[in-house]
């Protein structure tokens, strides 16, 4: 696991970008915290790092969105599902040709690919975020190592 401190909004926002413009097809992100802990700000920033040009706003009532950039986003906020997520298809899209990222996981953990990378954020201040970096599978521990440099 590797923890990163973002003392700012810009200091988030440039981990995301980087995160985005490094992500590869078939990828998954998931992103946990408490409400207003900045999920569906980091995904944003994120989109923009994958090309993605029109707003990302959050999925909550909608459960997903698919955006268009160098590959596909598939942005999940499974906080109001019921049951798991193969119930309404979302393991088409943990398993597609973009990449997932998943608001909430926890909640559909068995549903999710045993790969990805694991992001918990926690708020420590206005502004400031712990970012919780857990690794799971090759792809995704070379992609958190090459943030380190």
């Amino acid at each position: 696991m590797i923890e990163l401190e973002m003392n700012s909004l810009e200091e988030t926002t440039a981990l995301a970008l980087e995160l985005g413009r490094r992500a590869e097809a078939g990828m998954v992100i998931t992103l946990d915290g408490d409400l207003g802990a900045g999920k569906t700000t980091f995904t944003q920033s994120f989109a923009k790092g994958l090309g993605v040009t029109r707003h990302v706003n959050s999925p909550t009532f909608t459960i997903m969105k698919v955006y268009t950039g160098r590959l596909p986003l598939y942005h999940m906020d499974v906080y109001r599902l019921e049951g798991s997520g193969d119930d309404i298809g979302l393991e088409e899209y943990l398993n597609g040709e973009g990449v997932a990222v998943v608001e909430w996981s926890e909640l559909i953990a068995e549903s999710l690919p045993p790969e990805r990378l694991a992001i918990t954020i926690t708020r420590t201040g206005d502004d400031s975020r712990r970012f919780e970096l857990t690794p799971i599978g090759e792809r995704y521990i070379t992609l958190c190592e090459g943030l380190k440099s």
